[in-house]
Parts: C-alpha cells; sequence; structure tokens
C-alpha cells in the first residue's frame, strides 16, 4: 500500500500525540510527518525531542529541523548538535547550515566558544549564511583557535560579512600554515579593493597547495585586477589544469590580450574544460588575431567546446 500525502495524516496536534508513544519507531514516524506538514506549528512538537532517549529518534529530530528555520528550530539544533551520540551531532550540524532567518544567530552565539572543536566549527558554519555582525567578534576569535577546521569555518563567516575592519584577520588567515584555511581566507578577500588585500591574494598565487592557487587565480578576476594580468599569465603553465582553468576565466574578465599567446595552445589541451574556458576567454577579449585558431576547433570532439568556439567567434564578428 501507498503511502498517502502528508496532508492527509491529520493536522499537527493529531500527530505529535503519536511523539508519547513508548515504541521509539512510532516516534520516528511522527517526526517525519511533522515535518512534512512544513507547518511552524510543528517545530515545538519536534523540539520537544531533542532530550529523547532513543538516539534514533534524536536524528530524526535533527534532520527533521532543517526543513524549519528561525530560532526555535536553533534552539533545538543548539541542543542537538551537543549530543553524545555522533551521527545525531553530525546531522545536527547539517542542519545547522540550511538557517538563513538572522534570529536563528541567538541560540548559536555561545557555542562559538565551546570546548569542542566539532561544536565550534558546527556553529561557525551556521552562524554564516546569517549573516549577523554580532558573528564577526567570535569568527575573528576562532580565527586563531588551534583547530584547522574552526578556522575554516571562521573564515567562511568573515567571507559573508564582508567587512572592511576584518581585513587585517583575512590577511593574515591568507598565511595561515592550513592550506583549507588559506584557500577560503583568498577567496573571502575578493569583495576588498584594499591594496594589502590585493597583495595576499597575488601572493597566493605562488602557494604550495594547487587549491589555493586556483582560489587566488579565481579572486583575481572578481577583483578586477589587472595589475594581477602578469602573475594570471604565468598562472597557465601550472602543473594542475584545475589551476589553469580559473587563470583563464580571470585573465577572459580581465580582457588580458597579452595573454593570447599563452591561451591559444591551450585551445588544444587534452583535458576539455580547458579548452572551453580557453575559448571562451578569447572570446571575451574579441581579438581578431585569435580567430584562425579558433576556427580549427569548429569541430571539436566536445559539444560544449564546440558551443564555446561558435560563441568566441561571434564576437570577433560582431
Amino acid at each position: 500500500m501507498l503511502f498517502e500525502p502528508f496532508e492527509d495524516f491529520g493536522d499537527v496536534g493529531e500527530i505529535a500525540a503519536r511523539l508519547r508513544e513508548s515504541d521509539p519507531a512510532v516516534r520516528r514516524l511522527a517526526v517525519i510527518e511533522l515535518a512534512g506538514t512544513a507547518s511552524p506549528d510543528a517545530i515545538g512538537p519536534i523540539g520537544s525531542l531533542t532530550e529523547d532517549p532513543d538516539a534514533g529518534v534524536r536524528l530524526q529530530v535533527a534532520l527533521a529541523l532543517g526543513e524549519f528555520d528561525g530560532a526555535a528550530a536553533a534552539e533545538g539544533l543548539a541542543r542537538l548538535v551537543v549530543d553524545a551520540d555522533p551521527n545525531v551531532a553530525a546531522a545536527a550540524a547539517a542542519s545547522l547550515t540550511e538557517l538563513k532567518q538572522p534570529e536563528a544567530g541567538a541560540p548559536l552565539l555561545p557555542l562559538a566558544a565551546h570546548a569542542s572543536p566539532f561544536v565550534r566549527a558546527a556553529v561557525l558554519g551556521g552562524l554564516r549564511g546569517l549573516r549577523l555582525d554580532a558573528a564577526l567578534g567570535p569568527a575573528l576569535i576562532a580565527l586563531t583557535d588551534p583547530e584547522p577546521g574552526v578556522r575554516v569555518q571562521a573564515a567562511g563567516v568573515i567571507a559573508y560579512l564582508k567587512r572592511e575592519d576584518a581585513l587585517p584577520s583575512l590577511i593574515a588567515a591568507a598565511r595561515d600554515p592550513e592550506p583549507d584555511v588559506r584557500t577560503v581566507a583568498v577567496d573571502a578577500l575578493a569583495f576588498s579593493r584594499h591594496d594589502g588585500a590585493a597583495d595576499a591574494v597575488v601572493q597566493a598565487l605562488e602557494d604550495a597547495h594547487w587549491q589555493v592557487r586556483a582560489s587566488a587565480a579565481e579572486t583575481l578576476g572578481r577583483i578586477g585586477l589587472v595589475s594581477a594580468i602578469p602573475g594570471l599569465t604565468r598562472t597557465l603553465g601550472d602543473t594542475f589544469w584545475q589551476v589553469r582553468q580559473k587563470a583563464l576565466r580571470s585573465l577572459g574578465s580581465l580582457k588580458a590580450r597579452t595573454a593570447i599567446p599563452l591561451i591559444l595552445p591551450l585551445l588544444g589541451h587534452e583535458v576539455a574544460i580547458l579548452r572551453k574556458e580557453a575559448a571562451a576567454a578569447l572570446g571575451e577579449m574579441a581579438d581578431p588575431v585569435a580567430r584562425v585558431e579558433l576556427e580549427q576547433r569548429a569541430d571539436d570532439p566536445d559539444p560544449e567546446v564546440r558551443k564555446t568556439v561558435r560563441w568566441a567567434l561571434g564576437r570577433l564578428t560582431a
């Protein structure tokens, strides 16, 4: 027999009554049904089971609260993210990232200083999307946390806030010993036109880790830093195609015609996405000098490359 739609199971009160059943399987199903109603009235009954003796029920509560938003949902998730069961805590951490309403921040902010690195990182991950000015202080403190995972999330919070007064800390984070932190920090610097921020991103083009170099190559295009064109051009020789891809995109947006001699050979690269990005960059530049090489790629075996080549050639004749 097929399940009926959730709306046919009855109102919130009728479903919530089953949360008091002794069988945990019944309680779990009731939580699922309550979440399916999408009614704000369901948040309270669901949140009442955050201390249920059955870990499976608590896990379902953590998942269900991710379907809601606001302070009440955040309060329940704040209790579950410190749960002794790692699966419950992990589910709560994932649900925290779905929060978007600013009022959800109040229950989370105190946990940014929790003794557990997992909790600190999870809470910062939840605060990131809320864009709360009140989260800046805890995030700046967390940028010096001994745990790299916490520092990564802290940089993410600051990235969303885009506050100039956080620049010194972000620039320092771009030199963090952990590459994941440097990657996020470099990406976060895209909002600023400050010389110090630009210098930090340019320096990141020479980072030992390709993820950081790729982040830097992309960020320079977003900043619109024309003075970075020589560095981006050198990056076209990077050993990782992912870095070359980001550099091509930025060079295209910067209309870096001086890079054309190094872009043209990439039209024949074995990696299709690089051929596509090379064609796209040349199209952005719209320089007739690339016509012959582009025409030679009109029959590229990859359909996305062919489409981009046609677009680029159209730009040359526009």
